[in-house]
């Protein structure tokens, strides 16, 4: 093996990938890579996880160390990064199910020569003992570079996307010892990190744990408008606040999906299904669209998202409560990747509590397992039903303290991975527009009365009956109103009926779901029959007190960002050009989606809106001028820079 010095990480930085300077701690951990350290990362979505890897891959094959093995979980995100190194100049491929075998056996002779920097591969691949065969004669030549373990949460049963497939990755420990490995993911508590740390053999990683803040997400949580529908609610939210933009709306079944993309795209919004259950070349077909479109919203499952890196997702809105925090945060991360003003918006019911305690409840899996699934849904339901700033407690979920400051947001670093919004230097920032409870601090009222009175109607029914009901007969009954099915059973003549006269129907929704939230009632079955739990008595006999957030009278308002529809508003990176800049700007991204489409590419991976907005305003009249630009490297100016210059010219010469 022949070794090198390797080029300096700036210099690197510069040159490929068009960046002067490091943020935050990628510095720190490009050098503790590079020197063939271990690392464990976490960085928030949009935070520059994957300069973390590339930069140190770049610099240990200058050195003669070879090849960077990627373990990614999704052909996407494969796609993606590898067409963003290309467009670097970085020599870069991919091995998954999309290569026929002639174009498998191509990358493989790559892989074996050294040529390749970085491949990247999914976790049931690299852990195939034919490809590591492969990995044993590169570890054996001393041509194995680093492994790089993204989506690292994936091998942890306590994270919200478990894949059994990543518990086989511990073998890259055990079979090549000395060769460095990170780890690698945006979301994880204390005990997914635990985890990821004993599965991955990674005891002695350095760990860089960065702030979870994303001060240019603005969080809202409504409830459900059950006369009004919660499709209605999006939509009202997606044509006030995001006409024309692109967005992710979640929903929990595969049948929803369907729908509410069949239903906003009736109303006239460009709206696509996604998930698992769709056909393969459909699936693929959609993604590609959202990643080169502009202003398409995607209606999906989980299933979509991880590694999808499109900057200018304006809005994430779910139609059912997720799991857990993780999930939510993980997801509402996708959005406003490129440091811009966006959305997490979310909308939830009484209906979807019942759900996921079911859900929970009736699952095959270990009491202990259960315990925990509990109690991170039981964080969900109190940041939904919080009374206070959900920054601040989402922050806090995570182990972070927030420090009170407006939030300032920076530039995106690159296409691929843009570092959203910078961070004052004491912490992450929470300014006054964090989320809908800081713009319109909700009423409170002392709900516990009201929950007494709840549990005495459960009690009551099943007493008369011998079983219980649903949510809904049990707040006809506690309001007095006779319905047929109240008057069948009998239950006007209940002593709670019309107990409850007092408080609205969404009042009394807020109490049933804070009551199963904390676990003194029980959703049961497919009706979700209420029953009391043992811990009832206390609440029945004034020993605990419930306080509520009151119902809101209509929808908070989202950040404010004037009556323009979307099509026509500018990006926040191009605002405050003038009229000479804009209309360079305009013909700099019409150029960009030539190239784009010529090179079958999401028009960001050639160059980002940050950076045209730049050489809009700055004007660049040489190749130097066009080399300062914050994102173009030496390669994209070899490959763009007289072009560039070309449509400039073009524009002022107009």
């Amino acid at each position: 093996m022949t070794t090198s010095a390797a080029p300096p990480l700036l210099e690197l930085l510069h040159d490929v990938f068009g960046y002067t300077a490091f943020r935050g701690p990628q510095q720190a951990i490009c050098e503790h890579v590079t020197a063939g350290g271990d690392a464990l990362v976490l960085m928030p979505t949009g935070g520059g996880k994957s300069l973390c890897y590339q930069i140190p891959a770049l610099a240990r094959h200058a050195a003669g160390q070879g090849v960077t093995v990627v373990v990614s979980p999704l052909i996407a995100l494969m796609h993606d990064q590898v067409g963003a190194l290309e467009e670097a100049g970085v020599h870069a491929a991919f091995l998954n199910s999309s290569l026929d075998q002639a174009g498998a056996q191509a990358v493989e002779r790559e892989l074996l020569a050294g040529r390749l920097v970085l491949l990247y591969a999914a976790p049931e691949r690299i852990t195939h003992p034919r490809f590591l065969a492969m990995l044993d004669s590169l570890h054996e030549r001393g041509r194995l570079a680093l492994f790089a373990i993204d989506e690292a949460h994936c091998v942890s049963q306590w994270g919200h996307d478990f894949r059994e497939e990543y518990l086989q990755l511990n073998v890259l420990a055990e079979r090549y010892a000395g060769v460095p490995r990170v780890a690698l993911t945006a979301t994880a508590d204390a005990d997914t990190r635990a985890d990821i740390i004993e599965r991955l053999s990674l005891q002695g990683a350095q760990r860089f744990i960065s702030s979870f803040d994303r001060p240019n997400i603005r969080y809202a949580i409504v409830e459900k408008d059950q006369q009004d529908r919660p499709r209605e609610q999006l939509l009202r939210f997606i044509q006030r606040e995001h006409p024309g933009e692109a967005g992710i709306v979640y929903c929990q079944s595969r049948k929803k999906v369907e729908e509410t993309a069949a239903w906003l795209a009736a109303r006239g919004l460009a709206a696509l299904p996604y998930h698992a259950g769709l056909e393969a070349d459909v699936r693929r077909r959609h993604q590609d669209r959202f990643l080169r479109e502009d202003g398409l919203v995607m209606v999906a499952t989980i299933a979509f998202g991880m590694g999808i890196d499109k900057p200018d997702v304006r809005f994430v809105a779910h139609l059912d409560l997720p799991k857990n925090i993780e999930g939510y945060y993980q997801e509402t991360g996708r959005a406003g990747r490129d440091g811009e003003a966006a959305d997490a918006w979310m909308t939830y019911g009484l209906a979807d509590v019942v759900q996921q305690r079911r859900m929970i409840d009736e699952s095959p899996a270990e009491d202990t397992f259960k315990r925990r699934q509990i109690g991170k849904l039981d964080a969900l339901l109190a940041l939904a039903e919080s009374l206070d700033c959900r920054r601040v407690r989402l922050l806090r979920y995570f182990g972070e303290e927030p420090v009170s400051s407006d939030p300032i947001a920076g530039p995106p670093q690159d296409g691929v991975s843009p570092l959203g919004g910078q961070r004052r230097a004491n912490g992450p920032s929470v300014g006054a527009y964090c989320c809908d409870n800081c713009e319109t601090p909700p009423a409170r009222w002392d709900a516990t009365e009201a929950a007494r009175m709840a549990l005495s109607c459960i009690y009551r029914c099943h007493q008369h009956g011998g079983y219980g009901y649903g949510s809904v007969h049990t707040i006809a009954i506690l309001r007095g109103q006779l319905t047929d099915k109240v008057r069948e059973r009998g239950h006007e003549r209940l002593s709670t009926f019309g107990v409850g006269q007092a408080y609205s129907e969404a009042q009394w929704r807020g109490v049933l779901r804070q009551l199963i939230a904390l676990g003194h009632v029980r959703a049961e079955g497919d009706y979700g029959t209420l029953t009391l739990t043992a811990s009832a008595r206390a609440v029945l006999r004034g020993e605990v007190a419930i306080v509520l957030r009151e119902p809101r009278a209509a929808e908070p308002k989202s950040r404010s960002r004037g009556t323009t529809p979307a099509r026509s508003r500018v990006p926040a990176a191009a605002a405050q050009l003038d009229a000479a800049g804009q209309a360079r700007f305009t013909a700099l991204k019409t150029w960009r989606s030539e190239v784009a489409k010529a090179h079958n590419l999401p028009a960001y991976i050639v160059f980002t809106d940050a950076t045209l907005a730049q050489m809009a305003a700055e004007a660049p009249a040489d190749l130097d001028a066009v080399a300062a630009v914050s994102g173009v490297g030496a390669k994209k100016l070899d490959a763009y820079g007289a072009a560039i210059l070309e449509v400039l010219a073009g524009v002022d010469a107009a």
